[in-house]
């Protein structure tokens, strides 16, 4: 690795403990240069990065190229398990997951409200490092914009993310068949009670904690295991409801769900009774949903369960014809409803 070029020392340090963001930080001046080098240059630290280009130019080892993009606006900044920084980390890590892809690179982009605490932008980032570092991924270029006071809520981030996917693995939304097994990874709603529980300022006898974390690793171990996955899918905004609505009209297929098999935490499921919240809608950041033939149920499982992101996954459903694409489930009273796509926004701005 060469070592970053020399820069000039800037006349003082930036005062983390005291200052704020200010306008002349987004101005592509001094104040820009000095916020930059010291806090996300500093923080975010690996080859590419250090050139100081305005794009990261990138060697990719062979395979298929993944690429998604993302922006968090999650209120609050920090909760229970986690900050807008690990979120946009993990979340964008995990979009390329959902493919098989290896996740290699991210960009990101700062969007700074004039006024905001240095202080907590210095945790952000420093947090967004440490989830990096942890998943394996360099943060390789980025930009930084700040707006009025009152024209913004603090810190908003995109990201774009970059993996590569190994030959001969193949997932996809369209690709669930008639008589294939729909996995969950664990408990529903975590990461959406945690974040609204800190929103509305309420305690519950046990600690709520998001679910916020990067699950390549996870999905490396269960492709090792089943290589005929049909598909993966994280059910982030909209839950479990939304996003299997999503891959039923993606393959033209219907989905039937039992409702006694979803595995939710007793605290989740009492803090969206208290709420007026259904845990299937509620928002997930470290959890999966798996199709797989009927015959490699009990591999994926063993995989997923052998894992510690996994230890609670189940077999929540099946996949099965139907012209209309409808997602049902069996209730535990033994009858059946629709699960239908979610109406408006239950939990707004949650990732």
């Amino acid at each position: 690795m060469n070592a970053p070029p020399v820069r000039r020392p800037f006349a003082g340090r930036l005062d983390f403990e005291h200052g704020q963001v200010e306008l002349s930080h987004g101005s592509g001046g001094r104040a820009m240069a000095q916020l930059v080098e010291e806090l996300f240059a500093a923080a975010f630290r690996n080859p590419w990065l250090d050139q100081r280009n305005d794009q990261a130019c990138l060697d990719l080892p062979p395979g298929r190229i993944a690429l998604t993009t993302d922006s968090y606006v999650v209120s609050p900044l920090f909760f229970p398990g986690g900050d807008i920084g690990s979120l946009a980390v993990h979340g964008t890590v995990n979009d390329l997951a959902m493919a098989g892809a290896r996740p290699l690179h991210l960009s990101a982009g700062f969007i700074l409200e004039a006024g905001f605490p240095l202080a907590d932008l210095k945790r952000i980032v420093e947090s967004m490092a440490g989830a990096a570092r942890a998943a394996g991924v360099s943060i390789v270029t980025g930009d930084t914009k700040v707006v009025e006071r009152g024209k913004g809520d603090g810190v908003f981030i995109n990201t774009t993310g970059i993996g590569v996917i190994p030959e001969g693995v193949q997932l996809s939304g369209d690709r669930a068949r008639p008589g294939d097994c729909i996995l969950l990874s664990g408990t529903l709603g975590d990461h959406g009670v945690a974040v609204m529980s800190q929103r509305a300022g309420l305690e519950f006898e046990t600690n709520l904690e998001s679910d916020s974390a990067a699950l390549h690793e996870l999905v490396a171990v269960m492709i090792a295991a089943a290589p005929g996955l049909r598909c993966l899918r994280d059910p982030t905004r909209g839950g479990l409801a939304a996003t299997l609505n999503e891959l039923a009209a993606q393959s033209g297929v219907g989905m039937h769900l039992r409702e006694a098999a979803i595995p939710v935490r007793p605290e989740v499921a009492a803090a969206c009774e208290l709420l007026g919240l259904d845990p299937l809608y509620v928002a997930n950041e470290g959890k999966l949903i798996a199709v797989c033939p009927p015959e490699d149920v009990e591999r994926v499982l063993a995989a997923l369960r052998a894992h510690p992101l996994g230890a609670a996954a189940a077999l929540i459903g099946t996949v099965r014809e139907d012209p209309h694409y409808f997602v049902t489930m069996e209730t535990v009273f033994g009858g059946n409803r629709l699960v239908d796509w979610l109406s408006g926004e239950q939990l707004p701005r949650i990732c």
